[in-house]
C-alpha cells in the first residue's frame, strides 16, 4: 500500500513535467519483432526518437542515462483480454460480482486493478466488457486518460452484446429481472439500436457473443447467426471500430468468422476446418488459456500432481493445431478470472502449450498493437513510436519467465517504475 501511495504522488508530480530526453541502455532490445544487442534507446517526451547502436545516435546534451544492465528493453506489453471490472473467481463467484457487489466497490477494485496491471509491465490493455457493470469500464478509462489515476490505456468494450435469454446469471423466479452480465438485443432493429447506443455512450469496440451455455443441459449453442453479425459488423465498423466474439463452439466461431468479426476469444471447441477458415480470413485468436487453468484449479485440479483435467489436454491439441496452420494468435488471458498483475501467466501458458517464447513476446507486443489498430504508436521500439517500455532482467525471448518479474516501467516518456540505479 505505502509503495502504492508513493508510486501515485510520484505519477501525478510527473504530470507536465518539461520534456527530457533519457538515454536508456539495457543489455539489449526486443524492439517488437527481433531481438538486438548492444542497442540503446532514445526519448524525448512521449516518443521514441531513435533506437540502434550507441555510436550510431545523435545524443542530445543534457541527456539523462539510464542503465538497465542485465535486462531486455522491450515494447510495454499488451494484454488483449482483461477485465478490470472482476475479480479472481475463488474469491467471489461471477453471480455473486454481478449481483451482490455495488458499482462503487467494484470500480474501487478496478482502480487497484489498473494499477496492478501496469506495475507488471503491460502499459495497454483490452477490456472486454463490464460484466454488469454498465459503462464503469468508460469511466476508469477516461480517468487514466485524464490522469487522474495510474493505469495501462485501456480499449474498452462497454456492456457487450447477448441474444435474449443467452447470458447470466440464471436461475432466479421468471418474475424478477435480475441485472445481467451484457445487454441483450434481437432483430435488425433492435441489435443497430443497441450497437449504436453502446458506441455513443463510450465503447471503443462491440463484443458480441457468438455462443453461450444456453443449450438444454447447460451446454454451449450458438446465439446469433451468421446474418445476424453481418449487420452487427456493418453497423460498428462505418464507426471505425470492430467487433470481437466471445465464441467456444465450432459453430459459433463459424458464424462469427462469417459474420466478420475481427477476433475470437475462447475458442475451446475450434476445429482444424474452423482455423482454416479463420486464418484465410485474418481472423484473430485469443485462446485465454490461464483462465481455463484457473477455472480447473478452482475446481481442485492441482497442476503437477493430479491427472490434467480433460479439457486442459484438449486446449492443447487446439492450441497445437492453431500453430500448425498458422492462425495468427494473440495474447489475451481474460485476466480478473484470476488475479490482476498475473498476466504474464498467459505468456508462460502460450510456450507450455506449443509457443516459442519470441512467438509469445510478438504475440504480447507487435501482433496485438497491430490487431487493436495501434501498430503506428505501440508494440514496437522505432523511432517515431509512443514511448511504453518495459525492462526485465535476463532475455524473455528464451526464457519467457522473466516477463513476470518488471522493475522497469515507463508509459508515454514518464516512468513510472524502475530499479534503483539512475545511472550517471
Amino acid at each position: 500500500m505505502k509503495f502504492a501511495l508513493l508510486f501515485f504522488v510520484c505519477f501525478l508530480s510527473s504530470v507536465g513535467a518539461a520534456a527530457q530526453s533519457l538515454l536508456l541502455v539495457p543489455d539489449r532490445v526486443f524492439d517488437g519483432e527481433e531481438v538486438h544487442d548492444n542497442w540503446v534507446v532514445l526519448v524525448t517526451g512521449e516518443k521514441i526518437t531513435a533506437a540502434g547502436k550507441r555510436e550510431e545516435i545523435d545524443i542530445p546534451s543534457g541527456t539523462k542515462t539510464v542503465l538497465l544492465g542485465g535486462m531486455t528493453l522491450s515494447p510495454g506489453l499488451i494484454e488483449g483480454h482483461s477485465h478490470f471490472l472482476l475479480h479472481p473467481y475463488n474469491e467471489a463467484s461471477w453471480n455473486d460480482q454481478v449481483l451482490r457487489e455495488s458499482r462503487s466497490l467494484r470500480v474501487a477494485r478496478g482502480t487497484r486493478h489498473a494499477l496492478s496491471t501496469l506495475m507488471a509491465g503491460f502499459t495497454t490493455v483490452r477490456d472486454l466488457g463490464s460484466e454488469g457493470a454498465g459503462y464503469a469500464d468508460v469511466g476508469l478509462r477516461d480517468a487514466i486518460e485524464q490522469q487522474i489515476i495510474p493505469g495501462p490505456r485501456m480499449i474498452v468494450a462497454g456492456r457487450a452484446i447477448v441474444a435474449t435469454g443467452s447470458y447470466g446469471p440464471k436461475g432466479f423466479h421468471p418474475d424478477f429481472d435480475v441485472p445481467l452480465g451484457a445487454e441483450p438485443a434481437d432483430g435488425r432493429d433492435d441489435l443497430v439500436r443497441v450497437a449504436r447506443d453502446q458506441i455513443g455512450k463510450g465503447a471503443d469496440l462491440v463484443k458480441i457473443y457468438a455462443d453461450y451455455r444456453w443449450g438444454p443441459d447447460g451446454e454451449a449453442k450458438p446465439t446469433f447467426s451468421v446474418d445476424e453479425i453481418r449487420l452487427i459488423v456493418e453497423v460498428v465498423e462505418r464507426s471505425g471500430r470492430s467487433v470481437v466474439a466471445h465464441a467456444g463452439t465450432a459453430e459459433g466461431m463459424m458464424n462469427a468468422i462469417l459474420g466478420g468479426v475481427a477476433t475470437i476469444e475462447h475458442g475451446d471447441g475450434a476445429t482444424r476446418e474452423v482455423f482454416e477458415v479463420m486464418k484465410e480470413n485474418n481472423v484473430v485468436w485469443y485462446p485465454t488459456l490461464a483462465a481455463g487453468e484457473a477455472i480447473s484449479t478452482y475446481g481442485g485440479w492441482r497442476k503437477g500432481m493430479d491427472p490434467e483435467p480433460a479439457r486442459i489436454t484438449h486446449k492443447k491439441h487446439v492450441f497445437q493445431t492453431a500453430l500448425e496452420i498458422g492462425v495468427t494468435i494473440g495474447m489475451g488471458s481474460d485476466v480478473g478470472v484470476f488475479s490482476h498483475g498475473d498476466n504474464a501467466w498467459e505468456l508462460e501458458l502460450m510456450v507450455e502449450y506449443g509457443m516459442t517464447a519470441l512467438q509469445a513476446m510478438r504475440s504480447v507486443t507487435s501482433v496485438n498493437a497491430r490487431t487493436f489498430g495501434l501498430g503506428d504508436e505501440l508494440g514496437f521500439v522505432r523511432k517515431g513510436m509512443v514511448a511504453d517500455l518495459v525492462a526485465m532482467p535476463g532475455d524473455p525471448t528464451q526464457d519467457i519467465s522473466t516477463t513476470r518479474n518488471v522493475p522497469f516501467v515507463m508509459q508515454s516518456g514518464r516512468i513510472v517504475s524502475a530499479p534503483n540505479n539512475p545511472g550517471p
